[in-house]
């Protein structure tokens, strides 16, 4: 079978969807079949401008020359060729395939529900509100989608107003580097690494910047929590540098100088972070899905994290949970409380916090990569039967 994956162009400098359609394009050839990777190039994007017109340009290549060139090589061909939608935000694309047999990705859709206001943490301008509308209107047209978790499948069911072909849900799988280690020297490793002493452990975060991580509340439940604990663990922050916003709430923090932010780690050092970590805390607002749950779980690391889907459709029994800001009048009050779970879990006994790291790593069975590839070489079968034969 021939298999061409759609994929995010590589000029606006984010990697993680590339990767997956990578994964994506490893795993079906594992399987024996013709894949290619189809991407915008760099055309008007080059352009030695800065700023809002870099933006705008690169969209020009992504949208329209691209567009353009999709159009010409999927109308005039006889190839029987399976689509692969890589992310549903591609999603105006997606009639220039809709007539040839496809899938299409789902990640989540923090961004459309944030656009419709239903996200009142994330405001949306008006050109904003105009993109998701059309990317909306675009991913509609499909008729195979695979989502990459329950909540996400039952999000796009509310969204498509139809039924569709397949629609489907399939976990994503987590990487074979994510394993158990030596606790002691994966600290010695990261401590070097960002010149801190971590010997006595750590609380960890894995994300970003965007609203949806919280990483403000991170830092918020952190110093209430250093408040009343006899425990002085610092607080190591993977990730992008901190913005403004997360800097601000960092130096009003009475513990700011045990707060540590690591950005460009390589994945190799993210591994040594996860195994040496005392607790992964991960208070996030929502999630298409929620790797570092799982990928903290898979190298023997306790979680807690919200207790809404998908965190706890991911999490499952095995991890600790807190409530949503949203059940809370005040952050304050929110990050108080978050604070005494923290601490009920640096209260429990080692036997008890060795069975919790047993229970996630029994839980991260789940997320086989080699079983994700399987499951969606199944579906991939099914939509190419469903155009050719």
């Amino acid at each position: 079978m021939k298999i061409a994956i759609l994929s995010h162009p590589l000029f606006f400098g984010s990697f993680s969807m590339p990767r997956f359609a990578h994964y994506l394009a490893s795993g079906m050839k594992g399987q024996g079949h013709d894949v290619e990777i189809w991407r915008p190039r760099p055309v008007l994007s080059k352009i030695p401008v800065t700023g809002i017109m870099k933006k705008w340009l690169g969209y020009i290549d992504q949208y329209v020359i691209f567009s353009i060139w999709l159009f010409f090589k999927t109308n005039f061909t006889t190839d029987k060729r399976l689509y692969i939608v890589s992310d549903q935000a591609l999603g105006l694309w997606v009639p220039l395939i809709r007539n040839k047999a496809h899938l299409i990705h789902c990640h989540d859709f923090l961004a459309l529900k944030s656009a419709k206001g239903q996200i009142s943490d994330n405001k949306v301008g008006l050109t904003g509100k105009i993109y998701q509308k059309l990317i909306l209107k675009g991913f509609s047209k499909g008729e195979n989608f695979v989502s990459v978790s329950k909540n996400t499948q039952r999000e796009l069911s509310d969204i498509l107003h139809k039924n569709a072909t397949i629609n489907t849900y399939v976990y994503n799988g987590i990487n074979a580097l994510f394993q158990v280690g030596d606790t002691l020297k994966a600290r010695k490793e990261l401590g070097n690494q960002i010149g801190f002493s971590l010997d006595k452990g750590y609380i960890l975060h894995v994300g970003g910047n965007q609203f949806y991580k919280n990483r403000k509340g991170v830092i918020k439940i952190y110093s209430k929590w250093r408040e009343t604990s006899n425990l002085e663990l610092p607080l190591v922050l993977i990730g992008t540098p901190p913005n403004t916003e997360v800097f601000r709430v960092q130096n009003e923090s009475k513990f700011r100088s045990d707060i540590i932010f690591c950005p460009g780690l390589e994945d190799e050092m993210v591994k040594f972070a996860y195994q040496g970590a005392s607790l992964f805390l991960f208070p996030s607002l929502a999630e298409g899905f929620g790797w570092p749950i799982a990928e903290a779980m898979a190298c023997g690391c306790p979680v807690i994290t919200t207790n809404e889907a998908p965190m706890n459709e991911v999490g499952g029994k095995a991890a600790l949970y807190i409530k949503n800001t949203k059940e809370f009048d005040t952050i304050d009050a929110w990050a108080r409380k978050a604070s005494d779970e923290v601490e009920l879990f640096f209260k429990k006994s080692p036997q008890e916090i060795d069975y919790i790291k047993q229970e996630g790593l029994e839980n991260v069975k789940r997320f086989d990569s080699a079983k994700t590839i399987s499951r969606l070489h199944e579906f991939y079968l099914e939509a190419y039967h469903l155009k050719y034969e």
